[in-house]
């Protein structure tokens, strides 16, 4: 993939809400969760636990439990980010591992929507549920399967939100 592919693949990702029944290969996942498994982590501590969740009766728990993430029940995929709480920079850690998600995904052709999962009331349910082990918190849900839609929010302009050396 050349620069501009890969450029291209993070500016095209949008959040994707409505999935095609069709399962992800195997192969595609286990790449998914590679990329995760090689996000940046402070002093490589890497403090995570990924889930990948294609059972729908456990996927449509998650929806039920998941205020803003009902559509999780239809997306073929979930994949969960839970981390170590008691690490200093879980937080960061894990919004990279999520990221990576995110963007290796895209670039398999594969939509994703973060749901929130850090500070929520359904956290330490949706652990118990997956028989996630306790000192372990959930950051993110990452409903994930082939698009069927195409959303085009609005962004903001580059010059909305970039400064150099001060903000003036």
């Amino acid at each position: 993939m050349s620069i501009a592919e890969a450029t291209q693949s993070i500016k095209n990702r949008r959040s994707i809400r409505k999935y095609k029944p069709d399962p992800v290969p195997d192969e595609v996942i286990r790449d998914i969760v590679d990329c995760a498994r090689l996000a940046p982590t402070a002093r490589n501590v890497q403090p995570w636990v990924i889930g990948v969740i294609r059972d729908q009766k456990l996927r449509s728990a998650i929806a039920d439990l998941a205020e803003y993430g009902k559509f999780i029940r239809h997306a073929p995929v979930c994949f969960t980010v839970f981390v170590k709480e008691d690490e200093k920079y879980f937080m960061e850690d894990g919004c990279a591992a999520t990221m990576n998600i995110i963007l290796a995904a895209a670039a398999h052709g594969v939509g994703t929507c973060w749901v929130a999962g850090h500070k929520k009331d359904y956290v330490s349910v949706i652990r118990d549920l997956l028989s996630v082990p306790m000192g372990y918190t959930l950051l993110s849900l990452i409903s994930a399967g082939y698009a069927d839609q195409t959303p085009d929010p609005q962004k903001k302009s580059l010059d909305e939100i970039v400064f150099f050396d001060r903000y003036e």
